[in-house]
């Protein structure tokens, strides 16, 4: 096809009312093919491809492996699976989480560019952090169109802010522009071919998300190693740079943004900070314990030696207390542990 048949949207908080508007939008004739990753927790049940069915005239799926590509269908990445484009094929699978999501934007984003180049149109929607800014900037490489949502018309404008500061964007538009716009782009013939980004190292890193054993073995990533490690497997993080735009990416696939990659490491801060409280309260217990027993066979100088032990880990633990209540962590890091007032021992 010599047209935008490929469009590629990418979404987080506020993208599932977001897509609605946009599939609310688009007439019983698109052509186009539409793909969409909105991020869900890993166990949830989606219903999305119901809601936006019934939003508009075109029908929404959740696309199994190796499914065929039909015009005038928007296929949306499953929970906990991977959406990516292949020549003609559709490929969902479990891949390395990218920027802490599976399903991420980018893995999309960069498969699309890869398969069909200036036929893509890619769109990045609200959300916070920074997903879909790299595979945003391969679309732009690889020849195709790029569309951003006016972060000042998003509900949450992360992840539109850091596309634009990041990537030449050839539309920045309203979230009620977008349809049309969609359509527009869409009937318009390609425009023409221009230089893009060597194929090679889009193909590698769309080989790590499919889990391909070369590049889940291989021992060189794109990039070079940096001093920093991967906050999900503990890995070295391989730092990718492409014009201004860093990245990073671990041996075995997990790969970050800068804003995604210090929101992560703050959830490791937090994570940390209370696995340090626990400690420090069980210490302070155990030794109260001890200091009942000393106390219980008349070993005064034990007692008071428990006794300071404990007081010494008590007030630890109130400073890290203090910590968790005043330090400012990024609102994205994953919490393991819940933020609650911790029960004095007596």
């Amino acid at each position: 096809m010599d047209t935008r048949h490929i469009i590629v949207i990418g979404a987080s908080a506020g993208g599932v009312e977001a897509l609605r508007h946009v599939a609310a939008g688009l007439p019983a004739d698109f052509a186009a093919s539409i793909f969409a990753v909105v991020h869900f927790p890993p166990h949830s049940t989606s219903n999305l491809p119901g809601i936006l069915s019934r939003a508009g005239p075109l029908p929404a799926v959740h696309p199994a492996n190796g499914d065929p590509i039909a015009p005038g269908t928007i296929y949306l990445a499953p929970p906990d699976q991977h959406l990516l484009l292949e020549r003609d094929r559709i490929v969902v699978v479990r891949g390395p989480r990218e920027n802490g999501h599976r399903p991420s934007v980018d893995p999309l984003f960069r498969s699309a560019a890869g398969a069909y180049g200036r036929a893509v149109v890619g769109v990045v929607l609200t959300g916070n952090l920074d997903d879909g800014t790299a595979g945003l900037a391969s679309v732009r490489r690889r020849g195709g169109t790029t569309v951003v949502q006016d972060p000042a018309d998003a509900a949450h404008p992360g992840m539109p802010s850091s596309a634009l500061a990041e990537v030449r964007v050839d539309h920045c538009v309203a979230l009620a522009e977008l349809p049309a716009l969609l359509v527009r782009l869409a009937s318009e013939p390609l425009p023409p071919p221009t230089p893009g980004v060597e194929d090679e190292d889009l193909r590698f890193e769309t080989d790590i998300a499919e889990m391909v054993p070369y590049a889940m073995h291989a021992d060189q990533r794109p990039g070079t190693p940096s001093a920093f490690s991967c906050p999900e497997c503990h890995g070295v993080l391989w730092e990718v740079r492409e014009g201004e735009l860093v990245r990073f990416r671990c041996r075995t696939g997990h790969a970050y943004g800068v804003e995604t990659l210090l929101a992560e490491q703050g959830g490791q801060v937090e994570n940390a900070l209370w696995v340090a409280m626990t400690s420090l309260k069980e210490r302070a217990a155990f030794a109260r314990k001890m200091a009942r027993k000393m106390d219980d066979r008349g070993n005064l100088y034990s007692r008071e030696r428990f006794m300071a032990q404990a007081a010494e880990a008590d007030a630890r633990a109130a400073t890290v207390r203090e910590l968790l209540r005043t330090v400012e962590l990024p609102s994205d890091a994953v919490q393991a542990f819940p933020v609650v007032g911790a029960e004095e021992d007596s």
